[in-house]
């Protein structure tokens, strides 16, 4: 799978630092770092709520397919 998630480029953009990100939707640094790193294999729907309401986006904002080789 070739799914990416690009919050880096929207956590600069809100000026927003990883630890403030993980605190305001209720997950751990570590966690996204892990989303960020592209390692994650899932997402629960109420994490991708959360982002979106914190970065105020849509899903589509963040998530991305690439058709190139997936990361390991």
């Amino acid at each position: 799978m070739a799914v990416r998630i690009l919050i880096d480029r929207l956590l600069v953009e809100r000026g927003m630092s990883v630890g403030d990100f993980a605190a305001a939707i209720g997950i751990t640094p570590a966690n996204v770092a892990v989303l960020k790193n592209g390692r994650a294999r899932a997402i629960r729907f109420s994490t991708l709520d959360a982002i979106c309401r914190v970065l105020h986006c849509q899903p589509g904002d963040i998530l991305v397919w690439d058709d190139g080789p997936a990361n390991s």
